[in-house]
């Protein structure tokens, strides 16, 4: 497998940033005599561990293959027991495939170990019982002490290919009874461009002769008149609701071969709490290097006011797991600005 593109940077006597390609997976800081080895995302994931995902939502919402958008493969999960024995695939294969089998189990993909995904085991149509089981394991992993046994986020598929049935009893019971804890919750809404089939065919009369350009236009006003009068939104985000609803994204084209779940890795990152599990989820994506900007910029310049010069740059360079920080150096007013 080849090894990704790395860069090491240095400030050199103007104060750019200088960048050297490098082979190391590494991050090293040196401030005058004291040098810091790897103390960037790759130490932080040794530290965590993996990130623990739990995927929710009724069968047939897209949650396999977002998984393998995520993991970028096609190929199955290997499964794991709570105790870390692997399951014969010959016993889970028809279970996995209607998304029923037990939450305590672990999938992981092998094209990205880091991640450890728990799927709700189809409590959606299940009994009380399945409902309650579902329940505890949330809240025990969400408020589990030690940060790498704990649930670091949750995915709740809402497909949209039947826009008029979005937020059913599942999902009401899930949004109103169970205590997420520190765990966000995104709504992922799948199949949105179900949306867009059903939007064509209410104006297709009132789109004859109109330019290309203008029927894009009216469809795109067309689906979002759909969603919104689905009232989802305001469901996921009343103050009753026990679960920690965050934000929601819209997944649409899954099927095609070049569509990614890019967004919701943006959004998951840019709803945790805690920047040691941004780190290590914007870790596992080395091949993303937009999404390593945008949580950058997004997280670390919006305390800019706390920050000065070199010491600044150093923080933004943590958000890239490829670079190698090999010179550093700190003036009284920039280490002053660190405290």
């Amino acid at each position: 497998m080849a090894t990704p593109p790395c860069f090491s940077f240095a400030i050199d006597a103007r104060h750019d940033l200088v960048l050297y390609p490098f082979t190391i997976n590494q991050i090293t800081f040196t401030s005058g005599r004291t040098s810091m080895a790897t103390i960037g995302a790759q130490d932080i994931r040794q530290r965590i561990g993996r990130f623990r995902v739990l995927i929710m939502g009724r069968a047939n919402a897209g949650k396999t293959t977002i998984l393998q958008k995520v993991c970028n493969t096609t190929d199955q999960p290997e499964i794991y027991n709570a105790k870390g024995h692997k399951i014969d695939a010959a016993i889970v294969e028809s279970s996995l495939k209607r998304g029923n089998h037990d939450i305590t189990n672990e999938m992981v993909f092998r094209s990205n170990p880091v991640f450890i995904f728990h799927d709700s085991c189809g409590f959606e149509a299940g009994t009380d019982k399945e409902f309650e089981s579902m329940k505890n394991f949330i809240s025990e992993r969400a408020h589990a002490t030690k940060l790498e046994d704990r649930i670091h986020a949750i995915w709740y598929c809402i497909p949209m290919d039947e826009h008029s049935r979005t937020f059913q009893r599942s999902e009401e019971k899930f949004f109103s009874e169970c205590d997420t804890g520190n765990a966000p919750v995104i709504a992922v809404f799948t199949k949105f461009d179900a949306l867009r089939a059903v939007a064509y065919g209410d104006i297709k009369k009132q789109l004859q002769g109109v330019s290309a350009e203008e029927r894009s236009k009216r469809i795109a006003q067309g689906v979002e008149e759909l969603f919104t009068n689905t009232g989802v939104l305001e469901k996921l985000r009343k103050s009753e609701n026990r679960a920690r609803y965050k934000s929601y994204v819209r997944l649409q084209y899954m099927n095609k071969q070049d569509t990614n779940c890019d967004t919701l890795l943006e959004s998951t990152t840019l709803a945790l709490d805690n920047e040691e599990l941004q780190l290590c989820l914007v870790s596992t994506q080395q091949s993303n290097l937009e999404l390593c900007i945008k949580c950058a910029v997004t997280i670390v310049v919006d305390r800019a006011h706390q920050l000065f010069g070199l010491f600044y740059q150093s923080k933004i360079a943590g958000w890239f797991p490829h670079l190698k920080l090999v010179r550093l150096r700190f003036t009284k007013l920039e280490q002053d600005g660190q405290r």
